[in-house]
């Protein structure tokens, strides 16, 4: 007989881990204000799994367990300087979605080496998190634990990355970098895939790794200060923006320019501002964020693999797709929540004040192919239009969220109703390590699954979830398109910005010059 793991082994995980998922990291470490004002897919109201589409375990489709009998081994060294750095995964396995191993794996493919890849818990071990393909598990301890514990994780399935790599600790990622850029050599990359935090400002804000470490700006800037090598970072994280302040000597805006040695960064979104690019769902075509577009450009391909012309992504006809085509490529066709920036437009917002220096268009072809493309699949004919519907649209996201506020309250008192009728006929149904807990599971099971599936309880609470439902998809889509119209609007700002700095000339405008040419790079 073969023993399976019930609601007992799931909910004492959950224990062991914090029962911290997406959605409870990203509140915890910032999000984008209040946690009500994120969109759903970051954090969305426990709506659980209805009895009915639940299967029992034994007859549900389960993957393939892992094994291994030692870890893999380490990779060999490589010849010649490291040309990239690939850093990856979330901070637990929870985090850990499949999406940031798919990122990574492409960009591992994509990038010319030799390279190193370090990612969450190592290439060993099984904790790339991957949406079950169906149901599995007991229904009514399924139900059960989504009325009293609820937790993404329950309807996913792990296993190790399908790529040889480092644990992307704290330790490992700082050794890994002063080496490689204690190696000298041509310009490192580095691209991080990874979910981020803010701090109290810019320079605190920091990617988390594995068993709670972190990079932040701070700790980059100096693993890099007075270091030979120029280093070009992509960071897809959310509040990723906070490390364009590497643009400044020791990331402080006041201090100026930086040493002599270059460095730039492309970046998902801006140092307030959360970021997509986290999905247990392994169908790349069900996916979506700037790091997917971002990192198909650089290889050559749309989002669906097929080929991408070079003209349509070439936006300053140098005849390659270099690191800022294809962010701009990301900023054009990212159906998402990203707000993308650079170093070069975090160096115009603080040394160039917005006036009415008209736009060059042949100064920033990437900006303008935004305000263009991106604009024109809006319908947004000018500026003007821009600002217009941006504010519109904070209009309508302000409302659903306070929608929203008030249903999720009313969803926790629906919630407690039905949480204390069950626990009124049968106590240790909380505590699933309690010795009574599974034979009153096995004994009063009817009536327990039927007050969590057709009680005036339970109906009470289906119809607030339904609710929640519709609004957080409401929500979501106008959070998409602000995104998308806030782009097209730091696009204008950006190419009115350039114009005034580079008429002003200096130092300062050499200096953008050179974040310029470091983010168009080629691969």
């Amino acid at each position: 007989m073969v023993n399976k793991p019930g609601l007992r082994a799931r909910l004492g995980r959950v224990a062991l881990w914090g029962g911290v998922g997406l959605a409870g990291g990203l509140v915890a470490m910032g999000g984008l204000g209040l946690a009500r004002h994120l969109p759903s897919f970051v954090r969305q109201a426990p709506t659980g799994p209805k009895l009915e589409d639940a299967v029992p375990e034994a007859e549900a489709a389960a993957p393939a367990p892992v094994t291994w009998s030692s870890p893999p081994p380490a990779p060999a060294a490589p010849d010649g300087p490291l040309r990239f750095i690939a850093i990856g995964g979330g901070y637990t396995p929870e985090s850990n979605q499949v999406s940031l191993e798919q990122d990574i794996e492409l960009i591992q493919r994509t990038v010319p080496g030799p390279g190193r890849v370090l990612f969450a818990g190592g290439g060993a071990s099984p904790t790339v998190r991957e949406l079950d393909p169906a149901p599995r598990g007991d229904p009514v301890e399924l139900a059960l634990g989504q009325l009293i514990l609820p937790r993404e994780s329950r309807n996913s399935h792990y296993r190790a990355p399908r790529f040889e790599a480092e644990p992307a600790t704290e330790t490992n990622v700082h050794a890994a970098l002063s080496a490689a850029l204690d190696a000298g050599g041509p310009p490192l990359l580095l691209y991080i895939a990874a979910h981020g935090s803010r701090g109290s400002e810019p320079k605190e804000n920091a990617v988390a790794l594995w068993g709670d470490g972190h990079l932040s700006v701070a700790q980059l800037d100096e693993l890099h200060q007075e270091k030979p090598r120029p280093l070009r970072l992509v960071v897809t994280s959310c509040f990723s923006g906070g490390f364009a302040d590497l643009a400044f000597w020791h990331a402080e805006a006041h201090l100026g320019l930086r040493s002599r040695v270059p460095r730039c960064g492309l970046f998902a979104g801006t140092s307030d501002r959360g970021t997509s690019g986290c999905d247990p769902n392994p169908d790349r075509q069900a996916q979506e964020s700037y790091g997917l577009h971002m990192a198909h450009a650089l290889s050559g391909t749309r989002r669906d693999g097929t080929p991408l012309p070079r003209e349509l992504a070439d936006f300053n006809h140098d005849g390659t797709i270099g690191l800022l085509d294809a962010h701009t490529w990301a900023r054009i066709e990212a159906n998402s929540i990203d707000v993308p920036t650079t170093t070069s437009e975090r160096w115009l917002e603080h040394h160039a004040a917005l006036g009415r220096t008209a736009i060059d268009p042949q100064l920033l072809p990437e900006d303008m192919a935004v305000v263009e493309r991106l604009g024109a699949a809006l319908g947004l004919s000018d500026e003007r239009a821009a600002r217009s519907r941006w504010a519109e649209l904070r209009g309508e996201i302000a409302t659903l969220s306070d929608q929203i506020a008030s249903a999720e309250a009313q969803l926790d008192v629906d919630t407690s109703v039905e949480i204390a009728a069950l626990l009124e006929r049968w106590p240790v149904l909380d505590d699933p390590l309690h010795p009574d807990f599974d034979v009153t599971l096995r004994e009063n099971r009817g009536a327990i699954e039927q007050l969590l599936s057709s009680s005036p309880e339970a109906r009470a609470r289906d119809v607030i979830n339904l609710r929640l439902r519709v609004l957080n998809e409401l929500l979501n889509r106008a959070w998409v398109t602000e995104a998308r119209v806030f782009r097209v609007v730091r696009a204008y700002e950006t190419m009115q910005r350039a114009a005034a700095l580079m008429k002003s000339g200096g130092a300062a405008a050499r200096h953008y010059q050179a974040l310029l040419a470091c983010e168009r790079a080629a691969l």
